[in-house]
């Protein structure tokens, strides 16, 4: 059975409105309405909005491939990751997407995994679509893409990957978002701050060290090594045993990601401490599935990915639009969502 009842004929589809249909509604020439349209001549401002609101209430939309024509702009962007996983790359697409939708900009998007040939043959196929630029977009800061976008003719914008040289790249300040973490449990009172840590393969995770270290020696206290480990619950877990078997346990742990911390709230549980009563903890990354839902809710540094991604979109229209964009990496602020997993501080 068809969608048409009855066997005749729909009458729900329209022939599209005419560039000169709304042109003799609004009693000007179809050229004056077109300028008026496509934001260009000079006329009077109340003649502009006449027009434009004559083919609002018509229906009429602008035919995309003239005016990509008239302007010399495809208005699509491409957008490349190879995240597979997106914990990291979605949030970022959504600030992307966002930015340029809201300018009116399509998003082409393409998944490269780590293959160098399936790459190419994307980078191709968006540059055969004539798009305006390009955002490369991964699932860690220190890994470049597999595929070279350095010398491919239009605009291209890093977000969260390895940026090439002399390129634009955004990424958070990890080493920020580990200060607030870290000066956030000092405030409460907190003196004895263990920190357990992912993988030492991991730029971020050097990163977040130093700053831990730092403000610890800021503050007159003695130097704790990191714990590395994986950026797992598990080890979260298997990392209070190390802190707690011996005499100088922690009253804090900052941990290198949400996951860990949750296995590490786990494990103290299971050993008879409360958090934060005994012990605060703090995570990173924000992930609102895992922080929200531990018990105690966890508190944890959010890398603001979603306005990492806009800036990226924003500067690439920027740049699409001829405006000078000096090169370099942006570190954006990371912030601290406070929730029931460290205390208050005494008196509070």
């Amino acid at each position: 059975m068809s969608g048409i009842e009855g066997g005749g004929e729909r009458t729900d589809w329209r022939r599209p409105v005419t560039l000169r249909e709304v042109a003799l509604a609004a009693g000007v020439s179809v050229a004056t309405a077109s300028k008026a349209l496509n934001d260009q001549g000079r006329m009077a401002v109340e003649t502009r909005a006449r027009i434009r609101e004559i083919a609002q209430r018509l229906g009429f939309r602008p035919n995309g491939l003239a005016q990509s024509l008239l302007r010399k702009r495809s208005f699509t962007v491409g957008l490349l990751t190879n995240d597979t996983y997106g914990r990291f790359s979605l949030p970022v697409m959504a600030g992307i997407s966002e930015a340029l939708v809201d300018n009116g900009v399509s998003v082409f998007l393409c998944h490269v995994e780590d293959d160098p040939r399936l790459g190419q043959l994307h980078v191709e196929a968006m540059l055969d679509k004539r798009v305006d630029g390009i955002i490369a977009s991964g699932k860690r800061v220190d890994r470049a893409l597999p595929v070279d976008l350095s010398n491919i003719g239009i605009p291209v914008i890093y977000a969260f990957t390895e940026p090439a040289p002399g390129s634009i790249g955004f990424v958070s300040d990890d080493a920020g978002g580990a200060r607030a973490a870290v000066e956030h449990l000092l405030a409460l009172g907190r003196r004895r701050i263990a920190h357990v840590t992912g993988p030492e393969s991991f730029a971020v995770v050097h990163s977040r060290a130093g700053a831990y270290r730092q403000v610890l020696a800021e503050a007159g206290l003695p130097d704790r090594d990191p714990l590395p480990g994986t950026w797992s619950e598990a080890w979260g877990h298997a990392a209070v045993t190390r802190l707690f078997d011996g005499s100088d346990r922690p009253d804090a742990i900052f941990c290198g990601n949400d996951q860990i911390a949750r296995g590490v709230i786990d494990a103290l549980r299971e050993r008879g401490l409360d958090v934060p009563g005994d012990v605060g903890v703090v995570g990173f990354d924000n992930w609102e599935i895992v922080a929200a839902q531990s018990r105690p809710p966890l508190t944890s540094v959010d890398m603001n990915l979603a306005a990492l991604g806009r800036e990226a979109g924003l500067t690439l229209l920027s740049l699409v639009d001829g405006k000078p964009v000096q090169a370099g990496i942006r570190k954006l602020p990371c912030r601290l969502v406070v929730r029931q997993s460290c205390g208050r501080p005494a008196g509070g």
